[in-house]
């Protein structure tokens, strides 16, 4: 679970995951000033926290790198605001261990469970126009790239080259990208999604930031197509094991 000055939100997130099923929940703090850290380690997590912020990408990449040095075979990222349902991390793990995907997305967009969870219809009519360009220039035919349920399999996070990729909310788009180009088996799962007051969610400036990053992510993969090499989707790029930027301070 990454996240910044979630403590309002992360007892209900942890809580509602089902019992048995994990054998080990990881929140990655990425510089919160509220209890957040505290509340994590009241419920039993392991936490890993940056001295700093340093982004929603760099947090998944450490707590991949993590849960991969734990000798995890499959990973589910979650976020704590509770937005996403977290009694689906079962379903969503099973899909890797025993469905045969290296990358499983939690859809909101399947069954319109972002409309009946309160999306804003703006939002709605914004990731539907993403993803539908997404998938033209990609040759795809995924039904969400902006979800931010995720499970993985221990062979994904070690090929995958997510070292090389950037360190903030594009960092889940330049993932799906990259498990594209190298033919992992992906799958969706149809995930209820709730917007309530209160909870994180992307604002304007950065929202604007994010698509033109999404489109510069499918631009470079069109152009990988016709040839021009990119290192987003460079099989030989750095893997997490790599990747050593940014301060932590112990668990």
């Amino acid at each position: 679970m990454p996240g910044i000055d979630v403590a309002s939100t992360l007892e209900r997130t942890v809580r509602a995951i089902p019992e048995g099923v994990v054998d080990e929940i990881l929140f990655v703090d990425d510089g919160s000033t509220d209890d957040s850290v505290d509340v994590a380690l009241s419920l039993g997590c392991s936490v890993v926290s940056h001295a700093r912020n340093m982004g929603y990408g760099a947090a998944q990449k450490t707590g991949y790198r993590e849960a991969l040095a734990g000798g995890a075979d499959v990973v589910v990222m979650v976020h704590p605001d509770f937005q996403y349902k977290p009694e689906l991390v079962p379903a969503m793990a099973s899909m890797v261990a025993f469905g045969g995907y290296d990358l499983a997305l939690g859809s909101r967009v399947l069954l319109r469970g972002a409309i009946a969870g309160g999306m804003p219809r703006w939002k709605w009519a914004v990731n539907r126009s993403l993803t539908h360009l997404e998938n033209a220039m990609m040759d795809a035919s995924l039904s969400e790239y902006h979800t931010g349920y995720r499970a993985f399999s221990r062979h994904a996070l070690e090929t995958l080259p997510l070292a090389d990729n950037r360190n903030d909310y594009v960092f889940d788009n330049e993932t799906i990208a990259q498990a594209l180009w190298m033919g992992l088996p992906i799958g969706e799962i149809s995930c209820p999604a709730r917007y309530f007051d209160g909870m994180q969610t992307i604002t304007l400036m950065p929202g604007i930031k994010y698509g033109l990053g999404c489109l510069d992510t499918a631009g470079r993969y069109f152009m990988h197509r016709l040839g021009v090499k990119t290192s987003m989707l460079d099989p030989d790029g750095r893997t997490l094991e790599a990747w050593t930027e940014g301060e932590r301070v112990e668990r």
